[in-house]
């Protein structure tokens, strides 16, 4: 549940920045053009929300897995989010926001790989602290 909401979170934000800087036929545009990096993001984010809560579940505790997730979690929207910043420009007269807005432009693919890649860093970890107290948490109810 908490994952489904995660990757619900993480696509409001995507639309909702969007569409506040852009408009709602622009994002639908990026969403078309991008979709197929934004929705694996989001998933991998919402897949990692729904891991460690089963593992905080599992331990009665929070884990090292919560840093692992914000991270990449932060790198997600930082991605999602890098296909429409050169419109902040727009609503961000400032003169240094233009080179960083022109730099993410320039990059927004590398950061979307980027994303995944920790994304899937992150799946892997708690994915492995999930499996591994999963085993341990059965091996004592055995005993």
């Amino acid at each position: 549940m908490f994952g489904i909401l995660a990757f619900g979170v993480l696509m409001s934000v995507y639309f909702g920045l969007l569409t506040l800087i852009s408009g709602w036929e622009f994002t639908l545009g990026e969403f078309r053009e991008f979709g197929y990096y934004i929705v694996p993001l989001s998933a991998g984010f919402g897949l990692q929300v729904a891991l460690y809560t089963r593992l905080r579940q599992l331990l009665h505790q929070p884990g090292q897995g919560g840093t692992v997730m914000a991270a990449s979690g932060a790198t997600s929207t930082a991605a999602m989010l890098s296909c429409c910043s050169h419109y902040l420009v727009n609503i961000l007269p400032v003169l240094g926001v233009t080179g960083l807005v022109t730099f993410a432009t320039q990059y927004q693919i590398e950061f979307f790989w980027v994303g995944l890649a920790f994304n899937a860093g992150g799946i892997m970890f708690i994915g492995n602290k999930l499996w591994k107290a999963t085993k341990e948490h059965q091996q004592c109810a055995i005993a």
